[in-house]
């Protein structure tokens, strides 16, 4: 338990440090910690179930603390601020975070997460969001953003994200409901740094690799003219 603490926090603060630097910055970190899917790709091998997450937030005068809460395992972490919650009275405020154990796929969407529930005892403050990090495998395509749904059928709305340490999503303004969250894009268009066709990335390696097959080709002839050049000035 401390050691999902300990990532959770390590969560935050990366998130919180990305959004004060330019994207690349953490290009060159290593690979991530396996992702623990619902519905794992077949090219994940062995893998653990998601973690659920629980959390019990204090109130003092009035007041919920600053806290987060997070899955045991790391993959979901929400932030909330001092005064997040309206508190009605209420001397504790619990959160509660659950996997779904189905990967909804909504119409024109490609979520690349997991999905998770996430409720609470007391409504947040709109006036103070909650921060949301999801991390994600390198086993699929980057997300482009984190959507939440009051219901997994749908629909799912899109909110402003961005990324946060090397394999996060972060959103930018937070979260002022409760519900279901996971990240992904929109399937109508190709998922962020794939290889497209029409205007897209393929031409150019198309390109590359037609110039190296052009280049190999050509070395023989070139080594053979040489050779005969040699020859004559002999």
């Amino acid at each position: 338990m401390k050691r999902a603490a300990a990532l959770a926090i390590a969560v935050i603060a990366y998130s919180l440090a990305a959004w004060m630097v330019a994207p690349g910055f953490y290009d060159g970190f290593g690979p991530p910690q396996p992702y623990n899917f619902t519905c794992p790709p077949p090219q994940a091998g062995a893998n653990i179930k998601p973690s659920s997450g629980h959390a019990d937030i204090p109130v003092r005068v009035g007041v919920s603390e600053a806290d987060s809460a997070f899955t045991d395992d790391g993959q979901l972490v929400m932030g909330f601020l001092p005064g997040a919650f309206v508190v009605g009275g209420k001397t504790t405020i619990t959160v509660e975070i659950k996997p779904l154990d189905t990967c909804p796929q909504p119409a024109g969407l490609r979520l690349v997460t997991n999905a998770y529930h996430v409720t609470a005892s007391a409504a947040l403050n709109p006036s103070k969001p909650a921060n949301l990090v999801l991390r994600y495998s390198n086993l699929e395509p980057d997300p482009a953003e984190i959507y939440q749904a009051s219901d997994p059928g749908g629909p799912w709305t899109a909110l402003p994200s961005q990324p946060g340490q090397p394999f996060t999503i972060v959103t930018k303004q937070g979260t002022a409901t409760f519900g279901y969250f996971a990240a992904g894009y929109k399937s109508s268009s190709p998922p962020p740094g794939s290889v497209t066709v029409g205007g897209g990335q393929i031409l150019p390696i198309l390109v590359a690799v037609l110039i190296v097959v052009v280049v190999l080709a050509g070395l023989p002839l070139a080594i053979m003219r040489r050779r005969q050049s040699g020859d004559r000035e002999d």
